[in-house]
């Protein structure tokens, strides 16, 4: 892998506040409903892929 080729993670500003609702028919943990919440943002998608991606690729990882 490239230097070049590595994405950018998302910055989001010091204090900000994921505005996240937990689901009302079924529990679900404070933790849970904001990783979703977060997950619906494409910059946060794209770079959860890319670093899945890299650790797929990464051959170290499968000598072990």
């Amino acid at each position: 892998m490239k230097f070049k080729d590595i994405l950018k993670s998302p910055i989001f500003p010091r204090g900000y506040r994921w505005p996240f609702e937990k689901r009302k028919q079924q529990y679900e943990s404070d933790v849970t409903a904001l990783m979703r919440k977060m997950l619906e943002d494409e910059s946060i998608q794209r770079d959860q892929r890319f670093a899945w991606e890299r650790w797929r690729a990464d051959d170290r990882a499968a000598k072990r």
